[in-house]
């Protein structure tokens, strides 16, 4: 039986990206493809992503994260996701420890992450740079301008989306701009033909943006792994420094999902910064008969 069986979580949200946060500080516990599956279906602690907390790898870093979809996979980055956990870490009364200030650095695999404290309930993640060559992103052929790649779908002369941006903001994205309301488009039969297309190796995050003013997106978003989300905020990144490169945008705006708005800044030192909302919604214990029956 797995040792996960009664361990907290903390069920949250980021601009309604549904969080799931496990502590395993302490132990050598590590969360297998099956066990994440198996919270995933669980209705208490159904989830977009999940945050799991280990022990720190790094010097002045405060914990290491490894973060799953709700098919089993890693993903590099989350920054909803991200600021779930700097809630749980600065004021969750089992996770917490003690702190001098309202920032912490935790490192994923996508690289260091920096989160401050805005006001109770919201933070800015730092999330790092964005990658913008072919075979950083990654893409399976060569192409010298990512700002628009050649990808379509639905006929030729008059396809439905067509000649995205790529971006790596620590998951591959690719973000379609659309001028109608991407409410308009079926984006849970378009996701997954897009998410597992061969020019991605590692599949991807596919987004639809419309721009709808000097300094506002409207997106909606496939996620690599997990499906229609109502926030992602990776892609409300990629989105960002997509539209920002084509000259569509400036390097800040507000960018609007389903779940909720995120603000975005490009800076100037080619960081991307995220500001958002959090919000716990419970908290409960896995139960153990939710991991008997894993696949």
């Amino acid at each position: 039986m797995t040792r996960l069986a009664n361990r907290r979580f903390l069920k949250m949200h980021g601009a309604g990206n549904a969080i799931v946060v496990l502590d395993l500080r302490g132990t050598e516990l590590v969360v297998s493809a099956e066990e994440a599956r198996a919270i995933a279906r669980h209705h208490r602690s159904g989830f977009d992503q999940l945050m799991v907390i280990h022990d720190p790898r790094s010097p002045g870093t405060d914990a290491f994260l490894r973060i799953y979809n709700t098919d089993g996979t890693e993903a590099g980055a989350c920054g909803n996701g991200t600021r779930c956990v700097a809630y749980a870490m600065l004021d969750d009364p089992a996770m917490a420890r003690p702190a001098e200030s309202g920032s912490l650095t935790l490192e994923t695999r996508a690289g260091l992450v920096g989160v401050k404290r805005e006001a109770q309930a919201s933070f800015t993640v730092d999330m790092g740079r964005p990658r913008l060559k072919w075979d950083e992103i990654p893409l399976a052929e060569p192409f010298p301008d990512t700002r628009r790649i050649e990808l379509q779908i639905g006929p030729i002369d008059a396809p439905v989306l067509h000649s995205p941006g790529a971006v790596n903001m620590g998951n591959p994205h690719a973000v379609f701009f659309v001028e109608r309301d991407p409410d308009g488009y079926d984006l849970s039969r378009i996701g997954p033909m897009l998410e597992n297309h061969p020019i991605f190796p590692d599949r991807a995050n596919i987004s639809l943006a419309q721009v709808t003013g000097p300094e506002t997106i409207k997106l909606r978003v496939w996620e690599r792994g997990a499906g229609l989300t109502l926030a992602c905020g990776t892609a409300a990144c990629a989105a960002l420094v997509a539209a920002s490169r084509l000259r569509m945008i400036s390097r800040h705006a507000t960018v609007s999902l389903p779940g909720g708005d995120l603000v975005i800044e490009w800076r100037a030192d080619d960081h991307v910064l995220m500001t958002g909302p959090v919000a716990l919604e419970w908290e409960g214990f896995l139960p153990t008969a939710i991991f008997e029956r894993m696949d």
